[in-house]
């Protein structure tokens, strides 16, 4: 993903291509729908689509899901990937584990852990944030009790 790969750099230059793609009058005007909707040039939201169908066709099971913290890969039955993936790590890498843990069928945790396989930094990533975010809100959690306790 050319977005996964500029995330970390103030600067990011992408060398596109061109591509001419025909398409059926009424999936143009949907696209149009849908990126006067999300605010999404429609050309983006086109390649969104385009690469996470290409994700979605390789790793049967992950679909794409919106949500406060953006754009991210789930289980079409469960969870997002990173929090299985979270678990599955806490669990020594363990498929076994993580199915009891989670109460998910192996299936499904192969299916995060072969997602996870082919983009590991884009799931490492989600981890580190989402553990940012949950020590961030235990910090200003202690700071209110510290008021309320005084």
């Amino acid at each position: 993903m050319t977005a996964s790969l500029c995330r970390r750099s103030t600067m990011c230059y992408v060398m596109a291509q061109t591509f001419t793609l025909r398409m059926r009058q009424d999936t143009r005007a949907a696209l149009e729908r849908q990126a006067e909707k999300t605010r999404v040039p429609k050309t983006a939201l086109a390649e969104r689509y385009v690469e996470e169908g290409l994700r979605m066709d390789a790793h049967p099971g992950i679909v794409f899901r919106d949500g406060p913290a953006g754009r991210r890969a789930g289980l079409a039955s469960g969870p997002d990937v990173w929090e299985v993936i979270m678990v599955f790590l806490d669990e020594g890498r363990s498929v076994e584990g993580t199915t009891k843990n989670l109460e998910l069928s192996v299936r499904l945790v192969n299916a995060a852990v072969g997602y996870y396989a082919d983009f590991r930094e884009e799931i490492d990533d989600r981890i580190e944030s989402n553990r940012k975010a949950a020590e961030e809100a235990e910090a200003a959690w202690r700071r209110r009790q510290a008021l309320v306790s005084d």
